[in-house]
C-alpha cells in the first residue's frame, strides 16, 4: 500500500474576496470549485488549482472570520507550489511588480525556491521542479510556461520527531530519505517520501521544540491531504489505520472525492483522499468554479445557503 503524493492542502482565510483575487489574479491559478464547507455552510470552500483541477494541484480555503494565525509548532507551516525550473526569476519579477514581498531565489534541499506570503501571511514557497506536470489554464494572467503546476513539498512543524516519524513510516508507509538544515537556522528538516517521490510526493518535517504551540487562524493551514487512487484503496487504508489503532474519522463522502481524517502525534490534521470523481462531476469542465456548486445532500438548502454568502466577484 502506497500513498501516491500530495492531494490537496486546505488553509483558512478571513477575506474570501481578497483571497480569490490573490490566487487567481496574482498567482494565476484557476478557481476550479466554488462551494461551501460541508460541515459549516456559512463558509465558502474555495479550490484553486491547475487548468483541469488535477489531483495534487489544488490549494483550498475555508472562509472563516478568524483572527490571524499565531505561528508555532504543531502546525503545517509551509506550502510548496511547483513551477518549471526556469520560472523563478519570472516569478520574482512578477511579484515585485505587483508589490508582493518575497525572499530571494535560493537553493534549498537541492532545489531552487522562492518564499512568498499571501496578504494574510499564508506561507508559500515556489519550488523549481524538473517536471512540474499539471495542466495550464488558458485564461490565466500568467503565461503557460510559468504557471504553477501543483503542490509540494509540504512542511509541517512538530516538537519531537520520533512519534510523528513512527506514524509516517509504520502506518502511512512513507520512506525517510534525507535531512537538510532549516533555512531559518532552527534545526534539521527531515524528508519523507511517498510513491515515486519527487517534490509532489514529499512531506518535510521540521523539528522545532523551542517554538510556542501554534494557534490556528487566518493565514494558517487547516489540514493536508494525501492521494489514494480510488475508494477501494481508501477502504484498505481505513482498515489499516483501525488495525493499528490510529483514531480516525472513518470514511467521509465529500462528493468530489472520498476522504479519511486523522491526526498525527504532532497534532497536525491529515486526510487521505481519492483522486476521483473530480471537480467536473457536477458541472462542465469548461465552466467549473464559476457558479456555486453544492453536493446533492445540500442542494435542497441552496436558497438559504446562497443568502448567507457574500459575493466574491
Amino acid at each position: 500500500m502506497q500513498l501516491t503524493g500530495i492531494h490537496h492542502l486546505t488553509a483558512i482565510t478571513a477575506d474570501a474576496s481578497g483571497n480569490n483575487r490573490f490566487y487567481t489574479e496574482t498567482l494565476g491559478l484557476r478557481r476550479v470549485k466554488k462551494t461551501v464547507n460541508q460541515d459549516d455552510t456559512s463558509a465558502y470552500h474555495l479550490f484553486f488549482a491547475d487548468g483541469a483541477g488535477t489531483p495534487g494541484t489544488d490549494i483550498t480555503f475555508f472562509d472563516w472570520p478568524a483572527a490571524r494565525e499565531r505561528r508555532g509548532t504543531h502546525s503545517i507551516s509551509r506550502t510548496g507550489l511547483r513551477v518549471a525550473e526556469a520560472s523563478l526569476e519570472f516569478w520574482a519579477a512578477r511579484l515585485a511588480d505587483l508589490g508582493v514581498s518575497t525572499g530571494r531565489v535560493a537553493a534549498l534541499d537541492g532545489r531552487a525556491s522562492l518564499d512568498v506570503e499571501d496578504p494574510e501571511g499564508q506561507r508559500l514557497r515556489l519550488v523549481a521542479a524538473p517536471d512540474p506536470a499539471g495542466q495550464p489554464w488558458d485564461r490565466s494572467p500568467v503565461p503557460a510556461e510559468h504557471q504553477i503546476r501543483g503542490l509540494g513539498p509540504i512542511t509541517i512543524s512538530v516538537p519531537d520527531l520520533a512519534p510523528t516519524e513512527a506514524v509516517l513510516t509504520q502506518a502511512m508507509n512513507m520512506r525517510k530519505v534525507r535531512d537538510y538544515a532549516s533555512p531559518d537556522g532552527e534545526g534539521q528538516i527531515h524528508v519523507f517520501q511517498m510513491g515515486d517521490g519527487g517534490a509532489a510526493a514529499e512531506l518535510h518535517v521540521a523539528v522545532q521544540p523551542g517554538l510556542p504551540v501554534a494557534r490556528q487562524g487566518a493565514g494558517g493551514v487547516h489540514h493536508v491531504a494525501f492521494r489514494v487512487p480510488d475508494p477501494a484503496a481508501l477502504t484498505e487504508w481505513t482498515a489499516r489505520l483501525r488495525g493499528l489503532r490510529v483514531p480516525n474519522s472513518g470514511e467521509v463522502e465529500r462528493y468530489y472525492f472520498r476522504s479519511l481524517y486523522f491526526r498525527e502525534p504532532g497534532g497536525n490534521l491529515f486526510e487521505l483522499a481519492t483522486d476521483g470523481p473530480g471537480f467536473d462531476v457536477d458541472e462542465p469542465r469548461e465552466t467549473m468554479g464559476q457558479g456555486l456548486s453544492l453536493p446533492p445532500f445540500l442542494e435542497g438548502r441552496r436558497a438559504a445557503i446562497e443568502a448567507g454568502l457574500k459575493p466574491l466577484d
